[in-house]
């Protein structure tokens, strides 16, 4: 396809080149391939469920080698909470309070989100701030005092919550205090990701965002340091303008905004694999922004992921023997055999059935590639039906079959014994992963040369009322990690706690003893 002068300008001044935009117009137009499951990654079939004594060895080899790594603290931080009140903005819109109390509409219109919304709602974090905040004669009258506390809560003169990014929402009230989502995050450094006082974190955040985080962490690091003991060294990045996407319309032509200019859509979380790649540790622990404990919880987390590190740390040191060995040349006929017991028991890896025919160096080669690569192992809880993405096996294009992270929407289903293999799920990915990724030699792997770019998404969105289609990049944990080698470990249920509505702010999880 030819661009027009302005649109190759426009593309360039966006960082990206007329080339990549047209392979994303050629993705519109023939479509996005469906994974093609193979089967459900099980406790007995390519996750690991430790025992207690192995938990406890684990852990007790990452305490006893951590002072000599490096290691960070990874958490992708940009999103806005406006999904988290996707039904209090609902609510506001459908609400006349010049006509009918809460209780009525609440009847009229059966909406059960708002209704627990109200149950529950002295039990928020942020209650007794927003309560205090309240003309006495609003306090006097119920129905006022609820309409009043939401409006408070979202107006832009108000709380503004729905504006803010999730990580500077209050999530938990300690009597005294509330404490964000990022605090939490403080607190999860220092009890797993810290070595001889320091913890080391990394937020991606929105260019419009940094400032707010830099001011909360201005607030609140000096009371977290004397709590846990640990000093923090916190930095922030961006997602990058060119890992954004061009939108198209319903029949795959450039899309332009009422302005006449072109739309640029962020490329979703699987851009932030740019992000990852711009940092650099032995061990680097990655987790959302929503999913985190009361400080009361944080032991049975912490010790999870430091067995997780562990296991990493060990099983890396296996394979960076065996890597060092290929690459000098120097491994014996008995270690190839043992390597190939190595990767089948230990990373699940599924070799070749070709693999006997190769001659020595086939084999030797081989081996290397599968070997020289980054490590993920990713913490798995028991599906119990939240939405999202699970383990499993997964046939790429090549005809190989690795363990993935796979989302409903990379599957098609319009094919039965797909949907079914799906649904079959026994875990979920609670993004709870670990990753090495450095090589034998202490070298940074680039993590762009383990993306599977044929993972992305096709999205339905809507600009200013007229439909659009958007393209996510291969997720974070999904096609932009495609290529690693993958441990699934299955983790206490306990260790994950999502606020994906504001309601889930009410869960028993996030009730901190006052």
């Amino acid at each position: 396809m030819n661009f027009t002068d302005q649109e190759i300008n426009e593309i360039k001044d966006h960082g990206l080149t007329p080339e990549q935009v047209k392979s994303q117009i050629d993705l519109f137009t023939n479509g996005v391939p469906n994974v093609k499951l193979v089967a459900t990654a099980t406790v007995a079939d390519g996750i690991f469920k430790l025992t207690e004594e192995e938990e406890l060895k684990y852990l007790d080899f990452y305490e006893s080698h951590k002072k000599e790594l490096d290691l960070l603290k990874f958490t992708p931080a940009s999103g806005a909470a406006s999904r988290m009140f996707k039904k209090i903005y609902q609510f506001l819109e459908d609400y006349d309070a010049s006509k009918e109390t809460i209780e009525e509409y609440l009847e009229r219109t059966g909406d059960k989100h708002m209704k627990n919304f109200f149950v529950g709602y002295k039990k928020f974090p942020f209650y007794n701030h927003i309560i205090d905040g309240l003309d006495e004669e609003t306090k006097k009258d119920e129905n006022a005092t609820k309409y009043a506390f939401i409006k408070t809560m979202m107006a832009e003169d108000g709380e503004n919550y729905g504006n803010l990014p999730k990580g500077l929402i209050p999530f938990h009230y300690y009597g005294s205090y509330m404490a964000t989502a990022f605090e939490e995050h403080l607190h999860e450094a220092a009890a797993y990701a810290a070595k001889n006082g320091q913890a080391d974190l990394h937020f991606t955040v929105s260019p419009e965002h940094k400032d707010a985080f830099k001011k909360e962490f201005d607030k609140i690091h000096a009371s977290v340091s004397n709590t846990t003991n640990v000093s923090f060294d916190v930095d922030y990045s961006f997602q990058k303008p060119e890992t954004d996407t061009v939108a198209v319309t319903m029949d795959n032509k450039l899309y332009r905004k009422g302005d006449g200019s072109l739309l640029f859509r962020p490329g979703g979380h699987g851009a932030l694999i740019e992000n990852l790649n711009d940092v650099d540790a032995d061990v680097v622990f990655i987790k959302n922004i929503d999913n985190v404990l009361v400080q009361d919880n944080i032991q049975v987390l912490s010790r999870t992921k430091r067995f997780l590190a562990g296991l990493l740390l060990k099983k890396q040191e296996s394979v960076f023997k065996y890597a060092e060995l290929l690459d000098k040349d120097s491994i014996a006929e008995g270690e190839l055999e043992e390597l190939v017991t190595f990767l089948k028991e230990d990373f699940s890896t599924r070799i070749d059935e070709a693999y006997t025919s190769y001659s020595t160096e086939e084999k030797k080669s081989y081996l290397k590639e599968l070997l020289d690569r980054p490590i993920r192992v990713c913490g798995m809880v028991k599906n119990e039906g939240e939405p999202g993405g699970g383990p499993f096996w997964v046939e790429d294009e090549s005809g190989k079959v690795a363990l993935q992270i796979i989302e409903s929407a990379q599957v098609n289903d319009k094919d039965a014994k797909q949907e079914e293999i799906f649904k079959n799920s026994t875990h979920f990915n609670p993004v709870d992963i670990v990753a090495g990724v450095r090589n034998y030699k202490g070298e940074k792997y680039n993590l762009l040369d383990y993306v599977n770019p044929d993972l992305a998404f096709i999205a339905y969105k809507t600009d200013g009322g007229n439909e659009i289609k958007a393209l996510e990049l291969p997720g974070l944990w999904n096609g932009a990690m495609a290529r690693w080698n993958t441990l699934f470990v299955e983790v206490p249920l306990e260790t994950f706690n999502p606020v994906k509505t504001v309601n889930d702010l009410l869960k028993p999880s996030h009730q901190a003893q006052a």
